[in-house]
């Protein structure tokens, strides 16, 4: 094991005071002088074309300083991919949700803005509703999108192998099906932001998302802004697991009214304008079939699966791949294909959430795979440390696992939980359950094509020396990026942690992908490394030619200067120092060079001291169409236990207890990887026991508040046993990869192999209510 200072520790996150005593400021929370605030009209309606829009009375009431809708904004179209751009600013011909944004006002308060929107007068003609995806893709639907006639926005047919070869091989072969339920992402803080045009042309949106860079491109695309007159900057952002990953209506609309009006516009949704937004994990109908030898060896996976997209694209065409492509790992499997459809109805629009495209698809297979081993005889565990994946193996779909802890992860869990002890020994109504998860650390490939780099970052060294300035794009929306680029930045440079001053989440910083997919540790992780040791590289140069002293003969270590051939004397060099800052409190004293003094002296040499950090993925497996979705320089794994209680006579499920081992590669940040476990085991456990957005029959979000829809509280929350496995991922900075999605993969499929070994029963549609447990034990007993 390598002597690190700083990283594989335990250090609070560098905005954990700001944040415990309320003195962090989110978007809602920004006011600029002479600002204005603003306010949407929505779509009360599903499916409608728009007649005519009425905004004088609007523009009439005192107080109003402008209104906008689709004639104002202009017809350019966005998204997230290119490839399906199906949004414009506001609904130009019709609505397509409940939701649909329709026009925008700029007031002096918002009261007088929720009064205008109430005064805009629009005529409708109401179009047939489309609520369920099997329903939209029959012949002779009508068309949400003129483009797409059978309401296919998106689909995919892979193969990899021959299938039904191979399942004609296999000794036993299995189907099932499985259907979990449309989800928000529930995160604290609803969408706010701030625009602010200024007398120079420039425009700057302050908002919370978790994409700057997409966000700044957007803006500029869609209101023909040059992009270097553009700029993005996060405030503190209190979550987002994916629905905040791309622009929306609310951004564009305030920079238009601050661009027309010439003042800071201020916007913000509701949280019922939350879950109209959406964007968060789509209903996902798998089916799965599966063929494995009596041995238990896996021989092919035929997937086919339907995803209720709601009525724009968002990240659905990425949503789609993801759904097929991440089965092909942690286990050996020669043979996979898939085929994959995502339709569009007249429900908000989903897009990626914690798990992109692969949490039901996981938890359907995990589940089935459970099934297997008990029909063949076999403990859940052997049969899937039977067939899996280690270092070095390459998935049938051509993802290259160049670290993987999935077996140690397994045995992990298995001998810290006493699985061996309570498996078939567990009294009725007491169940436990074992699953595994993969994910990728980072998309392989920018969701727009392009050769750029996917993390800038640059370092400067304040003239005294004293203090480490990093700048980095990355986005901290509360998963602890800037306390793990900090901790890499410190340990690269040499430097204390305390040292080292983070600047985040702002386009003019550089070029940041943003947080999602896993990817900020291992590729913001990269381009901070990489500027670290640049600005360390320039200390020591400096340093070598006034001391005459070999570069290689020095080197950084916990603030001080290391001199590898024994003691020198510096005293010349702090004498100067001191000189230079007399009657300052703190001088630097002791046997040591410090840091401190070394970045003094390369100031004095180059006047300001810079380093720069890029960093993007070489070149990566797979060339089929749709090799781009899935491909990463590394994947995380990760392994649960969990043990329920099961009500037999209401159906009521309570989570007991939990084990949880993932594959980080190397823990930057210790309590962080925990922090990230844990944060993903609540959220799946939310969304196998309670969480489900229902509609009415007109489209509309029949429990649209956190009190109506039910997440899972620290109430639900049992003992949660987090283990670490680090890998030593060779593309990792430091040997890092992630933890923040992947750890919630096998959480569900434990969950429902858990019930099933208290019950008896299988539940193959989330959420796993009283009810539905209740219903599942009466049809067992009838038989």
């Amino acid at each position: 094991m390598k002597d690190f200072n700083v990283i594989n520790s335990r250090l609070p996150k560098v905005d954990a005071r700001v944040k415990v005593t309320g003195d962090a400021r989110y978007a809602a929370d920004l006011s600029m002088p002479n600002m204005l605030y603003g306010a949407l009209l929505q779509s009360p309606l599903a499916h409608a074309k728009i007649k005519h829009i009425d905004t004088s009375k609007a523009k009439r009431l005192i107080g109003v300083k402008d209104v906008v809708t689709a004639q104002e904004a202009g017809p350019v179209k966005f998204g997230v991919s290119p490839a399906r751009y199906d949004e414009t600013v506001f609904s130009f011909d019709k609505v397509r949700y409940v939701g649909d944004e329709i026009a925008a006002v700029a007031a002096v308060d918002l009261e007088t803005a929720l009064e205008a929107v109430s005064l805009i007068e629009v005529e409708y003609e109401e179009l047939p509703i489309l609520l369920d995806p099997f329903e939209a893709i029959k012949e002779g639907a009508p068309a949400i999108h003129d483009d797409y006639p059978n309401n296919i926005g998106a689909e995919v047919h892979q193969e990899f192998g021959n299938v039904e070869d191979a399942l004609k091989g296999c000794d036993y072969i299995r189907t099932d099906k499985f259907v979990n339920k449309k989800q928000d992402g529930a995160f604290l803080e609803p969408q706010a932001c701030v625009a602010v045009y200024d007398y120079t042309g420039n425009l700057t949106l302050y908002s919370s998302t978790q994409t700057p860079h997409y966000v700044q491109r957007t803006v500029s695309m869609v209101l023909g802004i040059p992009i270097g007159k553009v700029r993005v900057t996060m405030p503190y952002v209190g979550g987002g697991f994916g629905p905040k990953a791309s622009a929306n209506t609310l951004e564009l609309s305030a920079c238009l009214l601050s661009v027309r009006t010439g003042r800071p516009v201020k916007m913000g949704f509701t949280r019922e304008q939350v879950f109209w937004h959406s964007r968060a994990r789509h209903q996902f109908f798998h089916e799965l079939t599966t063929g494995v030898k009596k041995d238990g060896t896996l021989i092919a996976l035929k997937n086919t699966c339907y995803l209720d997209g709601g009525a724009y694209s968002s990240f659905g065409i990425a949503t789609v791949y993801y759904a097929g492509s991440l089965l092909g790992a942690p286990y050996k499997l020669p043979n996979m294909k898939y085929d994959g459809y995502r339709i569009y109805t007249n429900k908000p629009a989903n897009g990626a959430q914690r798990g992109h495209g692969g949490v039901a698809a996981r938890a359907a297979w995990e589940q089935q795979l459970d099934v297997i081993a008990e029909e063949l005889g076999m403990d859940p565990i052997e049969f899937r440390l039977k067939n899996i994946m280690q270092r070095g193996d390459v998935t049938c779909n051509d993802f290259n696992m160049s670290s993987l802890g999935m077996k140690e992860c397994l045995e992990a869990i298995r001998d810290g939980s006493g699985w061996k002890d309570k498996k078939g020994k567990l009294p009725k109504g007491k169940g436990i359950g074992v699953a595994c998860g993969f994910f990728v650390s980072g998309a392989g490939f920018p969701i727009y094509r392009s050769e750029t780099f996917h993390s800038t970052a640059m370092i400067k060294l304040s003239e005294d020396g004293g203090t480490v300035n990093l700048y980095t794009p990355a986005a901290d929306i509360g998963q602890g990026s800037d306390t793990v680029l900090t901790m890499i930045a410190a340990e690269a440079l040499g430097v204390r942690y305390e040292d080292v001053r983070v600047s985040s989440g702002d386009t003019d910083f550089g070029i940041d992908l943003g947080a999602y997919s896993s990817r900020q540790t291992l590729m913001s992780g990269h381009a901070v490394k990489e500027a670290a040791e640049d600005v360390k590289r320039q200390v020591l140069e400096v340093l070598s030619e006034k001391m005459k002293i070999p570069v290689e003969d020095m080197d950084i270590k916990n603030g001080v200067i290391l001199f590898k051939k024994g003691k020198v004397d510096f005293s010349a060099l702090r004498s100067n120092y001191i000189k230079e800052h007399r009657g300052w409190l703190e001088q630097p004293g002791g046997d040591e060079l410090t840091f401190e003094e070394a970045a003094r002296i390369a100031y004095l040499e180059k006047g300001v001291v810079v380093g720069g950090g890029a960093y993007k993925p070489g070149e990566l497996g797979g060339k089929y169409k749709g090799a781009t979705v899935g491909t990463s320089p590394a994947y995380g794994c990760s392994a649960q236990i969990v043990e329920v209680t099961v009500d037999m006579e209401t159906g009521k499920v309570t989570v007991d207890d939990m084990t949880d081992a993932h594959d980080c590669g190397f823990a930057i940040n210790r309590t962080n990887v925990e922090g990230q476990m844990q944060g993903s085991l609540s959220m799946g456990l939310g969304e196998a026991l309670f969480e489900e957005i229902k509609f009415d029959d007109k489209g509309r979000v029949a429990n649209p508040t956190l009190g109506e829809y039910r997440i899972a509280t620290s109430l639900d929350m049992p003992n949660v046993k987090t283990i670490i496995i680090e890998s030593n991922e060779p593309n990792g900075p430091f040997g890092a990869k992630e933890v923040g999605e992947g750890a919630i993969m096998p959480t569900i499929p434990a969950i429902l192999n858990a019930v099933y070994d208290a019950t008896g029963v299988r539940i193959q549609e989330l959420p796993v209510t009283s009810e539905r447990v209740l219903m599942a034990l009466r049809e067992k007993n009838k038989k």
